[in-house]
């Protein structure tokens, strides 16, 4: 990904997103590019030669990233508040957080650190495992049209209906015909998501072979991480070339300008932090959230309540 672009006062309107009317802020310092471009799956995108450990269009070190999600934080949570305060007020628009990577990608940091900053009453959170016997005897974008977010909520998708054309297609879950199918009706779906009025943020977590096995092995040295550590794990690892060219298949092929694929580099977790933190910010301030005007008259109501 180039940084070798000049800073620009503004970020560019329109980040994709499809339902967004306000404009973002100028850029702070240490961003050399907007993440929203910097970060935005180009075309010919080459995933194999994709830095793992880079911090596209960011100057700044560990330091800088974790005091500039520290800045925004009170700004994250006020337009999430604002978002939700539209959605209960007859409001139509929310966000949904996509979050694909894979095992120690770092999902579960992004949840914890990023999403975390929000009001947890205007989040819905949902991670998408094998499918129930329930989920089976439907199509296999039923149980996400379930999860999507309502007005006001940021849904974050911790795994998502992409496992449908990732998992399935590497363990042979379905024929090729069928997998093959689902990018055009992924992308038909998103299309008709945003129309709706849901700004769709997707964020590629990738992490590197090295690191992954470095995480992995901490899992299996340390007791406060025994938990999160599954055998299936390196079962996956075992198929790190067929699963990169999934990945590689899914940037190619449902990146569109509804809802283009955002990459960010996992190996250090501060940026993808970071990253994750500013493409969200982004969405939330393009949308122009306000706060909903009284439906009923102040004064009246003042004088009701003084007579108390």
């Amino acid at each position: 990904m180039s940084t070798t672009k000049k800073a620009k006062k503004k970020h560019g309107k329109g980040s994709g997103s499809g339902s967004a009317s306000g404009s973002a802020p100028a850029l702070d310092a240490d961003w050399e590019v907007a993440p929203t471009e910097s970060l935005r799956v180009p075309a010919g995108f080459d995933l194999a030669a994709f830095d793992r450990g880079s911090t596209p269009g960011f100057a700044g070190d560990k330091a800088a990233g974790q005091a500039l999600v520290a800045r925004h934080a009170d700004e994250l949570s006020e337009l999430q508040e604002r978002l939700f305060a539209e959605g209960r007020s007859g409001g139509s628009r929310s966000v949904l957080l996509v979050l694909q990577g894979m095992d120690t990608a770092g999902k579960g940091g992004i949840v914890r650190h990023v999403v975390g900053l929000v009001d947890p009453q205007g989040v819905a959170h949902r991670s998408f495992g094998v499918p129930t016997p329930e989920e089976r005897e439907h199509d296999y974008l039923w149980r996400i049209r379930k999860a999507l977010p309502e007005p006001g909520y940021i849904g974050v998708f911790d795994r998502s209906h992409y496992e449908d054309v990732l998992v399935a297609r590497v363990d042979g879950l379905v024929p090729p015909e069928v997998w093959e199918a689902r990018y055009d009706e992924i992308n038909r779906f998103e299309e008709e998501v945003v129309a709706s009025g849901t700004t769709i943020v997707k964020v590629a977590l990738l992490v590197s072979y090295e690191e992954q096995r470095a995480r992995l092995m901490e899992r299996l040295e340390r007791p406060d991480k025994f938990w999160k550590y599954n055998p299936n794990d390196v079962d996956s690892r075992q198929k790190w070339p067929a699963y990169q060219e999934a990945y590689q298949a899914v940037l190619d092929r449902t990146s569109t300008e509804a809802a283009p694929w955002h990459v960010v580099p996992a190996d250090r977790k501060w940026f993808a932090r970071l990253a994750v933190s500013e493409l969200l910010l982004d969405a939330l301030r393009r949308l122009d959230l306000g706060w909903p005007p009284a439906d009923f008259d102040i004064e009246v109501e003042k004088e009701r309540l003084a007579a108390t």
